[in-house]
């Protein structure tokens, strides 16, 4: 018995981790993040480069900028979770 309550136990943990994750990458609050982060990166870049006039590597500006914000979101993740557990 013990058993089947630590994997109903388990299976509850996983799906509220489930329901987070979901809410998370469908929030509007990752989403301008993402945006933000972004925009702030073309910026940085534009000041570096000073010639917009190479198409292939301004390309890949947005690339790189998407890349990096998404991987800086962790920080802002773990506030945005911790504000939503405390409405619940």
């Amino acid at each position: 018995m013990k058993d089947l309550e630590k994997r109903i136990e388990a299976i509850e943990t996983r799906n509220k981790r489930v329901e987070t994750d979901k809410a998370w990458e469908t929030s509007r609050t990752r989403k301008i993040c993402i945006m933000v982060l972004t925009y702030i990166i073309v910026i940085i870049y534009s000041y570096f480069i000073r010639n917009f006039d190479n198409v292939l590597l301004s390309s890949l500006v947005p690339v790189i900028g998407f890349t990096l914000s998404t991987l800086s979101l962790k920080l802002i993740r773990k506030f945005w979770e911790n504000k939503i557990d405390k409405r619940k």
